[in-house]
């Protein structure tokens, strides 16, 4: 089954400047660049659960979380590794990666409600020992140099949809992925938004770019797509 993109439309390879300065963002805004519509959106999925114990969601599908978790263990990245979930909304990547004997798992949203159906999904599945907490990762972050794994799935990609100088957002996006990620540290991301190289150019500084994950490819009108991109990145030491 091919990845859910939920930020916007398929990306044709080209469609965009990749040479394209950090700086500037071609992207119309979003509400699904603001805090009101993801706090909306996870109150009904929270109702729902409440309801039938369903999480509805899954903003990037199973096989997304499924290639991050393939990756982590095809390279032997140790099971007590402190690992950070950036945006992590109802939670399901840490209790896949918890299930899989993950063990020093946390997980930030800036939507209380969203942490609220993470706290409850991952009681349901029996995962006790998942780190979750409200917090906005882009004001000042406590945890300098705490973490060897930082995962993001969508977060990068709805802060680039904001309509308040989103250009802004995202350095100080990429200063708080600094501070937290130990040097040597690594930096997993699933964009349906940027292209490699865009991702390379907004976060070259302090990091180097490891692998491109493989991802479903589509052809179309003469031309060859991904709607999803998935790098590796380590923390320069």
């Amino acid at each position: 089954m091919e990845d859910e993109c939920s930020f916007g439309a398929v990306r044709l390879e080209g469609k965009r400047n990749e040479s394209q300065s950090s700086s500037n963002i071609d992207f119309q805004p979003s509400e699904m660049g603001t805090k009101e519509y993801w706090d909306h959106a996870y109150e009904r999925e929270l109702k729902g659960f409440n309801e039938s114990g369903d999480t509805s969601e899954i903003w990037f599908g199973e096989e997304s979380m499924d290639r991050i978790l393939n990756w982590l263990e095809k390279h032997n990245i140790p099971k007590d590794a402190a690992v950070l979930d950036i945006g992590t909304g109802n939670g399901l990547l840490l209790v896949k990666l918890a299930k899989a004997g993950f063990t020093n798992l946390s997980g930030i949203d800036h939507s209380s409600t969203a942490v609220e159906l993470a706290k409850a999904v991952a009681e349901k599945e029996g995962i006790l020992s998942v780190n979750l907490q409200v917090a906005d990762f882009l004001n000042p972050f406590p945890y300098l140099s705490h973490y060897e794994i930082c995962i993001d799935k969508g977060t990068f990609d709805a802060i680039s949809l904001s309509f308040d100088n989103p250009g802004e957002k995202l350095r100080r996006y990429h200063q708080s992925l600094l501070n937290v990620l130990k040097n040597g540290g690594l930096f997993l991301i699933t964009s349906c938004n940027w292209t490699k190289q865009e991702l390379v150019n907004h976060v070259n500084e302090g990091l180097e770019l490891l692998e491109e994950l493989p991802t479903p490819k589509f052809h179309f009108g003469g031309k060859t797509g991904s709607s999803v991109t998935v790098l590796v990145f380590k923390r320069k030491e």
